[in-house]
C-alpha cells in the first residue's frame, strides 16, 4: 500500500468547526494556564480516564477511579482496577513519546494493557470486530493485513501532518485506527489516547481537556459515526462528529474558566484550587488545606461566596448546619 491516503473529504462544516476551535483555544490561553493549576489538570485527567474506560465497559465509578489513582482501597474487579492504573500511567506519558512513531504506539499499548491481556504491544493474530455493547458494528481486516495497514497509516500520518490540520488529521487517524483494530484488546482506549497525543502536539492544552468525557456522553453517536463511515467507505461523518465534540469540550472549558475569572475573588480561587471535583470535604479539611485558623474568616471570605456563586454545593443541602456537612466542587 504505497502512498496510501485514507478516504475522506474536507467539508465546509469541518472548516468552520476547525476555525471555531482554533479561535477558542487562542482565547483559552489568554484566560488560564493549566500549568499553574495542578488540581484542575489532575481532575480533568481522572475524568478522561474514567470516561475512556467506561466506554469499554469498565464498571468503576468516577469516585472509584479517583480512589484507585490516589492509592486508596477499592473493592472491585481486579482487572478493572488494573486498567485504571495502566491508563493513568499511559496518560501521564503524554508529551514524552512520538505520536508519529508506530514503535511508540506499541510501547504505549503495552503500558495501557499491562497485566490485563496476553499480548501487550503486539498486533493481533486473530479476527476481531468493533462492538457497541453486544452489537457488532463491523469486522476488522484479517490479522495478516494488520502490519501493512498500520505501516501505511503511520506513513500517511507523517506525510499529511505538513498539509492537513491537526484537528482533522487526528480525527482521521482515530477512525482508521479503530477500523484496523490492530490489537486484541485496548483499541478504543489507544485510539482516544493517540488522538489526544496528536492534538497535544498542536496545542498542549489538549493534554488537560477531558475530550473522552464528551465522547462517553455521546457514546451511541460515537459508534453510529464509526458504523456510518464503515458503510460509506470514508471517514467524513466521524471527522465531523469528533470536531463537534472537541468544539463542545473546549467551549465548556472556556465558559467555565471565563466565568470563574470574572466573578470569583482570589480567596475563592484558592478554595477551588485545593478541591478535587465531586469529592466531599468537611470544613475542617478545607481549612487545613488552606492553612487557615479562623473558622469565621473561612466561612465569610472563602466558603459562603463559593456557595453563593454555585462553585461548590453542600453534600447535605437539607441540613445546612449539620455537623457532618460536606462541600463538593461542581464548577
Amino acid at each position: 500500500m504505497i502512498n496510501y491516503t485514507p478516504p475522506f473529504s474536507i467539508t465546509n462544516n469541518m472548516l468552520m468547526l476547525v476555525a471555531d476551535i482554533a479561535e477558542k483555544t487562542g482565547r483559552m490561553s489568554g484566560y488560564y494556564s493549566f500549568e499553574t493549576k495542578p488540581h484542575l489538570r489532575r481532575n480533568n485527567r481522572i475524568r478522561s480516564i474514567h470516561s475512556s474506560l467506561a466506554i469499554e465497559a469498565n464498571s468503576l465509578s468516577l469516585d472509584e477511579v479517583r480512589s484507585v489513582i490516589d492509592g486508596r482501597l477499592v473493592i472491585g474487579p481486579e482487572r478493572e482496577i488494573q486498567e485504571v492504573k495502566n491508563a493513568y500511567r499511559a496518560y501521564d506519558m503524554l508529551g514524552q513519546f512520538d505520536p508519529y512513531s508506530i514503535r511508540d504506539l506499541q510501547k504505549l499499548h503495552g503500558v495501557m494493557t499491562w497485566m490485563t491481556v496476553r499480548d501487550p504491544g503486539v498486533f493481533r493474530s486473530h479476527d476481531e470486530g468493533v462492538f457497541n455493547g453486544d452489537v457488532c458494528i463491523f469486522m476488522a481486516p484479517p490479522p495478516q493485513y494488520v502490519p501493512d495497514h498500520m505501516r501505511s497509516l503511520f506513513e500517511w500520518l507523517r506525510r499529511a501532518k505538513e498539509t492537513v490540520h491537526p484537528l482533522i488529521l487526528s480525527s482521521v487517524f482515530h477512525y482508521e485506527f479503530v477500523f484496523i483494530h490492530p490489537f486484541s484488546d485496548g483499541n478504543g482506549r489507544m485510539a482516544r489516547l493517540w488522538q489526544t497525543a496528536l492534538l497535544s502536539e498542536w496545542n498542549p492544552v489538549f493534554r488537560y481537556l477531558p475530550l473522552e468525557s464528551r465522547i462517553y456522553e455521546f457514546q451511541d453517536g460515537y459508534y453510529d459515526a464509526i458504523a456510518a463511515c464503515h458503510s460509506n467507505g470514508r471517514s467524513d461523518v466521524f471527522i465531523e462528529f469528533m470536531l463537534d465534540k472537541i468544539n463542545m469540550t473546549i467551549g465548556c472549558a472556556l465558559e467555565q474558566l471565563s466565568e470563574r475569572d470574572a466573578y470569583l475573588t482570589e480567596a475563592v480561587h484558592r478554595l477551588a484550587d485545593v478541591m478535587d471535583y465531586d469529592v466531599p470535604y468537611t470544613a475542617s479539611q478545607l481549612m487545613q488545606k488552606l492553612n487557615l485558623k479562623s473558622k469565621n474568616n473561612f466561612r465569610k471570605i472563602y466558603l459562603n461566596p463559593a456557595l453563593e456563586k454555585g462553585l461548590i454545593i453542600m453534600g447535605i443541602p437539607d441540613k445546612p448546619t449539620s455537623r457532618n456537612q460536606t462541600y463538593i466542587r461542581k464548577l
